[in-house]
């Protein structure tokens, strides 16, 4: 929970469905949040899965917004050249973002191996609050 509303827990995936080094985008916590998951085939601070190899991570940059990429073991920023390690918790490494990127928080399911994503450490870009504010149109 945070500021007293809880995440939304929302199936992004399965673990018989990913494939190592292969990203998955989804939209966490709402449609205008867009995120990244990643099978990164090795132990990662946080990771889901019984490898713990799966996280997810906004994909949105922490110095000025840009949308990210992953590629080669790492998230790049076209915009400014920021790069952050997925295996650590996205701490930036390269680059002028100072911020880690706001990791998700995955649960899998132990009988059918979804994947379902149910919280996040770290403010995405842009926002004053973590969790979506509820609007009168829903």
């Amino acid at each position: 929970m945070a500021d007293g509303r809880p995440w939304p827990s929302v199936k992004i995936g399965n673990l018989q469905q990913l494939a190592v080094e292969k990203p998955v985008s989804f939209q966490y916590p709402d449609r205008t949040s867009p995120a990244m998951m990643i099978k990164l085939g090795a132990p990662a601070y946080e990771g889901a899965g019984p490898d713990r190899d799966v996280v997810a991570f906004s994909s949105i940059c922490t110095h000025m917004g840009c949308p990210i990429t992953y590629k080669d073991g790492r998230f790049l920023c076209p915009c400014h050249y920021s790069m952050f390690d997925p295996a650590r918790n996205g701490v930036p490494y390269q680059g002028l973002a100072s911020d880690y990127l706001p990791q998700i928080t995955l649960r899998v399911d132990a009988g059918t191996h979804d994947i379902y994503a149910e919280g996040m450490s770290g403010l995405i870009w842009g926002r004053t609050q973590d969790v979506p504010v509820p609007t009168a149109a829903g």
